[in-house]
């Protein structure tokens, strides 16, 4: 067992404008992202089925050729191969949860 204090964990800029501080498991990965009006997340996608949750501010998420207007309260799910992006309308802060672990945030 493990306690974490986000305020402990260093943020990293992993695209401009998209900073978070990750929390991984044996099976998961949670990525705290503070994100900056008008930042863009380009379209991709990768082996990780994903749930996004909405903390704050406004996100357009496009996914499988539909765009909605992410606010707090709204979650996400993303299957696997799913090719998605966004755009930070407001500064948003969001919390995605990824299975399984995203080596590449480590």
């Amino acid at each position: 067992m493990s306690f974490n204090k986000l305020s402990d964990i260093e943020s990293r800029e992993v695209i401009k404008g998209f900073k978070a501080k990750f929390v991984h498991t044996e099976h998961v990965t949670l990525a705290f992202w503070e994100i900056e009006a008008g930042s863009e997340l380009p379209e991709h996608h990768h082996i990780h089925e994903q749930i996004s949750n909405m903390i704050s501010g406004k996100f357009e998420l496009t996914m499988e050729g539909e765009t909605h207007v992410m606010e707090p309260g709204k979650t996400a799910i993303i299957k696997p191969d799913v090719p998605h992006s966004g755009r930070a309308i407001t500064d948003c802060e969001i919390l995605d949860i990824f299975s399984p672990v995203r080596e590449d945030y480590k």
